[in-house]
Parts: structure tokens; C-alpha cells; sequence
């Protein structure tokens, strides 16, 4: 954790800057989404589910929300919202996406890779060989793919000039930054074998793109909210945004689900989807968060370094509450990454990347 004082994140910190949200619909994609435009960027917000696709009266893909909904609220929260439906596993799509970002922008600084819609295919508790193998695949299709070939087609729009060749007017207070999207900051087994496959891949990913990006002044990261209270957790406790608390009047309230972490004493310690909203803009403003490229950071350990808030002036702290409730566990530390860095291959190869 920084020593230095955390500093306010003012409504202009991220103004004239260029962000994509891929999989921005719901959830932490929405609230990080709203974050950006708080801060004064410009965001794309992507994904399947559009007004336009539903008119006709089919339902759009896992709930009510769409994009066009997504970018009029950062619009209304400072930004500038523009909604693009994209499928983010095809190729396609994506590639159509980018170029139309480079024709109108000609760059983009920051890139979220949210795409996820995997919790209706997830059977916690369940062993490998008895879930459903094709609900299980497509899971990595369309949590990890759809990461990979994101990058592949906006990192390009990123590199722009080499490191130090801007002219003096047009040199960056903040570096281009890449945040991939989990869930846990630490190695452990997350519950099925596909979900567990998912976030620590794209953990993975952070960490493989920040080794080939390392001299081109891109940061990238992975982030993870705690619990988050996003649209179908609240359906799931019968509660709202406005009155969510009232989950935690139940009885029983430290029992969990034979198979979800739904406990609604755990559910009293949650974050809004803005919270992680915010982590992701102060990553984004600061000008020394090369020092943290290649690692997994938590929504509740950067609120305490940049000193921002969820909605309510609150700052949860999921890790802190989970390891008194359930015990402790060990999260990703420099002892961990120290086995990853520096690598076989780069000794023998160093000017690869």
C-alpha cells in the first residue's frame, strides 16, 4: 500500500480521455462504466444487450438492462455514454467496434474487460465430470475469448507513440491502462472447475499482457469487487438499491446456501458496482500505476489507498470481514509474484517484448 495521502478524485480527473467497457450492460461493467463518466471520460459501452435489439419483443440477454440505458446514465453522471452493441466472441464484431473508435478518436487510454454472463451456466459444489460440459465451455468462451480477443483488437488503438516521443504539449498526467475484470484476489479454488478456470485466467491475462506491454507504457491489471450488489444479487434477495439493508433483518442471517455465498449477514457487507467503478478510475489517474501493472488488486484494499468511496461514504472491506468470519487465507502477495518474475523465457529471450 502507498504511504503517500490519498488524494480526491475530482469530477474532471479522466476529462478527453477515451474508454471502452466491454460487457458495460450490468453489474460491475454498468458501475464502472458510471465511474468513468463521473470522472469525465468518454466510454463505450458495449455489449449484446440493446433497446434496439428488443423492440420487436424478444428478451435481451440475462435481464432488463441495456446499453443504450448504460451510456445515457454516464452521460448524466459528467461523461460522455455511446452505446455499441458487440458480441465480444466474435472476432467480427469487435474488430468493427475498434475501428470505429480509431475513425472518431483516433486512440483509446483505457480498456475493461467485463464481459462475463456466466453465472446462469455455473454449478457450484458440483464436480468436474457431473456439470454441464457444453454450459461449462461456453463459459470460457464467452468469459475468456471474449477478454483475449478484445485485447487483440484495442491494445493496437493504445500503443500510439513510442514511450517519451509525445511532444511537450501532448505528454499524458496518466498512463493507458488495461483492467481485466475477476473475482478474489488470491490463487485459491473458487467452487467449479470452469468458473475457478475463468478468473484466474483472466488474472492470468492481466499478468502475460503487462510482461509484453512492460516497455510501452501500458499498465494492466486485474481487479476484483467483494460482494457485489448488483442487479440479479438484489433480485436474489427480494431488496433494491433503496432499501437493500432489510436483507440482513432475516433470520438465519449467517446461513449461507447449500451452494451460493448468499448468506444476508455477508450480504450487509456488499459494494455497489459503482465501488469498483471508482477503484478502476483512481488506477486510471494515477500517474505511478506501472508500479502495480501485472498484479490483482481488490476494490476494498484501493479504497483505502486513494480514499474513495461507495455510494453511501462507506468503504467495505470484504477481505477483512471474510477472514474473521470464515478465516484466513492468503491473497496474492509480493512472495507470490515473486515466482513469476523474472521467467525462464525472458532470461533467455529479454528483448522479445
Amino acid at each position: 500500500m502507498s504511504k503517500r495521502a490519498p488524494k480526491k478524485i475530482s469530477k474532471n480527473t479522466l476529462q478527453g480521455e477515451i474508454a471502452l467497457v466491454a460487457g458495460a450492460t450490468r453489474g460491475a461493467g454498468r458501475g464502472i462504466a458510471i465511474a468513468l463518466g463521473e470522472a469525465g471520460a468518454t466510454v463505450y459501452c458495449t455489449g449484446r444487450s440493446s433497446r434496439k435489439r428488443t423492440r420487436g419483443g424478444s428478451s435481451t440477454p440475462g435481464g432488463p438492462e441495456t446499453i443504450e440505458e448504460t451510456a445515457e446514465l454516464v452521460t448524466a453522471a459528467g461523461g460522455r455514454g455511446i452505446p455499441v452493441r458487440v458480441d465480444h466472441t466474435e472476432p467480427a464484431d469487435v474488430k468493427r467496434l475498434v475501428a470505429s473508435i480509431k475513425r472518431r478518436h483516433n486512440g483509446l487510454d483505457i480498456l475493461v474487460n467485463d464481459v462475463w454472463g456466466g453465472d446462469a451456466l455455473t454449478e457450484f459444489g458440483k464436480p468436474f465430470w457431473a456439470v454441464n460440459l457444453d454450459n461449462g465451455l461456453q463459459m470460457l468462451k464467452q468469459a475468456i475469448h471474449s477478454h483475449i480477443i478484445t485485447s487483440h483488437y484495442a491494445v493496437p488503438l493504445m500503443l500510439g507513440r513510442a514511450p517519451g516521443k509525445e511532444k511537450k504539449s501532448e505528454k499524458r498526467k496518466t498512463r493507458k491502462i488495461i483492467f481485466e475484470i475477476t473475482d478474489g484476489d488470491a490463487f485459491y479454488y473458487r467452487g467449479n472447475i470452469f468458473y475457478d478456470l475463468v478468473k484466474i485466467s483472466v488474472i492470468r491475462l492481466a499478468f502475460a499482457m503487462a510482461r509484453e506491454l512492460r516497455k510501452r507504457n501500458i499498465v494492466s491489471v486485474a481487479l476484483t469487487p467483494g460482494f457485489l450488489r448488483s442487479e440479479s444479487v438484489l433480485d436474489h434477495f427480494g431488496v433494491t438499491e433503496a432499501n437493500w439493508k432489510d436483507a440482513g433483518k432475516r433470520k438465519n442471517a449467517s446461513v449461507n446456501s447449500a451452494d451460493q455465498n448468499d448468506a444476508p449477514q455477508d450480504f450487509l457487507v456488499s459494494e455497489s458496482p459503482r465501488y469498483i467503478g471508482r477503484a478502476v478510475v483512481a488506477l486510471a489517474a494515477d500517474p505511478r500505476a506501472m508500479k502495480k501493472t501485472g498484479r490483482v488488486f481488490s476494490s476494498w484494499a484501493l479504497a483505502r489507498e486513494y480514499g474513495f468511496t461507495d455510494l453511501d461514504g462507506s468503504q467495505p472491506h470484504w477481505g477483512n470481514y471474510a477472514r474473521k468470519k470464515y478465516g484466513r487465507y492468503k491473497i496474492c502477495d509480493d512472495k507470490f509474484y515473486s515466482y513469476w518474475v523474472p521467467g525462464l523465457i525472458e532470461l533467455v529471450f529479454p528483448d522479445w517484448f
